[in-house]
């Protein structure tokens, strides 16, 4: 078996007995969090110190944290606003200071790595296809803008970030929760408007999560996210992205669920060029993925987890927790959150 390139959700606040003895056997890159696994500050920070303590090498810690509906730990704190609201009212100090407050937040939980900026289009900002709210604009220059100022100020407090979902979930017609989007976008017609952001931030990316969605005019056979034309020959080897780390969105998900079984699922996703498959809920089904991993060859896993080892590397360690302190950063984010509100359904965000 070979849990290595696999990325695993927890199933409540606490390991179980029989949940750690799994992780020691399987030794999964990392850990994400979902609102589930909240209760308080303390109480996520003990779970993120046990994960840590029974993980040989450093694992990542991750949670989803973009701001407004998408904010795990909106139980336990104020949440930022979202990059709706700063798209509707788009002042780049406060957008800084939702990044660092974020980052700040986060690494006194223990966690390392923020599955965050959406870098997506709003193509079709009343369509519902997961991406309500999280957007940060439909102009590239303007997603350039606001989702760098927000990352590159996480990132100096020390926070890893994951630019998502590639190459343009903004696409979606429907929600890859659900069942499998579809889009007829070119090639041509992605780099010139959904992929510019990507490239544009590049240098400032740690990692970059694959969209769920089907583009049958690049790839008629496999979705973004499973897609070796799409990962390798495009957002490696064309665009540039070799040495970044590269994953699945979850793999539980009904576009990839309702395609394929548990098993063949993560052998598509690392054979086509992805570090790591992310499994978020069904999480008994892990001894399969890794048993599934080891009938890849060799080289296929060690280019992943060279890969892997290189972003290891550059992880933060957590923060001293005070509970002082943590108020400290709450009340910083709910002054943000008074001078950015939430716009009101059907408002646009300024071009």
């Amino acid at each position: 078996m070979d849990g290595s390139l696999l990325l695993m959700g927890v199933k409540g606040l606490e390991l179980s007995t029989e949940e750690a003895a799994i992780f020691r056997k399987l030794r999964p890159a990392g850990f994400i969090l979902f609102t589930r696994n909240i209760a308080s500050p303390e109480q996520v920070r003990k779970l993120t110190d046990d994960l840590r303590g029974l993980s040989y090498d450093d694992p990542i810690l991750g949670i989803d944290q973009e701001g407004g509906r998408v904010t795990r730990t909106s139980g336990i704190a104020p949440a930022c606003p979202s990059a709706a609201a700063f798209a509707a009212k788009p002042e780049e100090w406060q957008i800084a200071a939702a990044g660092a407050a974020t980052a700040e937040l986060l690494l006194m939980l223990g966690l390392n790595l923020n599955f965050a900026p959406v870098l997506d289009l709003d193509h079709f900002p009343g369509t519902q296809n997961a991406l309500r709210q999280r957007c940060w604009g439909r102009d590239a220059q303007d997603v350039i803008d606001r989702a760098g100022v927000w990352n590159r100020w996480a990132r100096k407090r020390g926070m890893l970030g994951c630019g998502k979902h590639f190459p343009a979930c903004g696409r979606a017609m429907s929600d890859p929760h659900e069942d499998l989007p579809f889009s007829h976008a070119t090639k041509e017609e992605l780099m010139r408007e959904d992929v510019i952001p990507y490239t544009a931030l590049m240098p400032e990316l740690d990692a970059v999560m694959l969209a769920h969605v089907m583009f049958p005019e690049i790839d008629a056979e496999f979705p973004a996210s499973l897609s070796r034309r799409i990962i390798t020959g495009w957002l490696r080897d064309q665009l540039g992205f070799d040495k970044h780390l590269v994953m699945t969105d979850d793999l539980d998900m009904g576009a990839i669920m309702n395609r394929y079984g548990r098993g063949e699922d993560v052998k598509l996703a690392i054979a086509a060029g992805n570090d790591l498959a992310m499994i978020c809920h069904r999480t008994e089904t892990a001894e399969t993925a890794a048993k599934a991993l080891a009938e890849l060859p060799l080289s296929v896993r060690d280019d992943a987890r060279e890969r892997l080892e290189g972003f290891r590397k550059k992880l933060s360690a957590p923060t001293a927790f005070a509970r002082g302190r943590w108020d400290v950063m709450c009340a910083k984010i709910e002054a943000i959150r008074e001078a950015i509100p939430e716009p009101e359904a059907g408002m646009t965000g300024a071009r």
